[in-house]
């Protein structure tokens, strides 16, 4: 056990203690439902951070719907969400993307698997299939768990899936270095340094709006960013 984990798991950890955060970037087609889902499943007891560098309407529907917008220049992906992760200050982050793809209603099942003593629960977007993915972008997350699980020498199913939970403590000890590959890195950093890290299935919708990453140029970020994260993990 973390001595971080022994000293948040006196009391158990409620909505009122969680975070939902994510990058926005012109996602104005889906960002009312996920906020919306969040409210519900949460009662509106969940903080709601978007870090946003939109084009479009999104930083103006979020507001409408509660959630603090931090604006920042567009940047990459990893720029925006290692703002959003640590932003908060309160003890529970989740990370999610703002398209629609994740299910919300699986934060309670999160919330619980912190308070079960998890520093950080990955969704495994993998394991029942993933059959709205595109075939590209599937192909190319199985392999990117594959790379991550030999250079780690520890088997992990999904390493760029965009929802998680983590204890706030945790994101702020480990200094967080990727921009493409940060999905990546926030799994394999804490993993190699000894954290509590499950990995739990989760649906996987359609995403609404157009996606932002190219498949090939993205891929290779992200593959660099997995060799060399777990490289300076080994170094340490």
């Amino acid at each position: 056990m973390s001595s971080q984990q022994s000293s948040e798991t006196d009391s158990a950890f409620t909505f009122d203690d969680l975070a939902v955060v994510m990058g926005t970037y012109n996602e104005e087609d889906a960002i009312a439902t996920v906020l919306e889902d969040i409210d519900s499943v949460t009662d509106g007891r969940a903080e709601v951070v978007c870090v946003d560098g939109s084009s479009d309407r999104t930083p103006e529907i979020a507001r409408e719907h509660g959630a603090t917008v931090i604006e920042q220049e567009p940047q990459g992906y990893g720029v925006a969400v290692r703002a959003a992760v640590l932003a908060p200050e309160r003890p529970v982050v989740v990370t999610t993307d703002c398209d629609d793809t994740y299910p919300m209603e699986r934060l309670p099942d999160f919330l619980a698997e912190i308070n079960d003593g998890a520093d950080v629960v990955s969704g495994d977007r993998l394991y029942y299939g993933a059959e709205e993915m595109p075939g590209l972008n599937k192909l190319g997350n199985e392999l990117f768990a594959l790379l991550a699980s030999v250079a780690m020498g520890k088997r992990v199913h999904d390493t760029t899936t965009g929802m998680r939970a983590y204890r706030r403590g945790l994101l702020h000890q480990i200094r967080w270095t990727e921009n493409t590959g940060l999905s990546a890195e926030l799994l394999m950093r804490p993993l190699m340094r000894g954290y509590d890290v499950r990995e739990r299935p989760i649906e996987y919708d359609e995403r609404k709006g157009e996606t932002k990453l190219d498949p090939f140029e993205g891929g290779a970020a992200i593959a660099k960013s997995i060799l060399k994260v777990a490289f300076e993990e080994r170094l340490r």
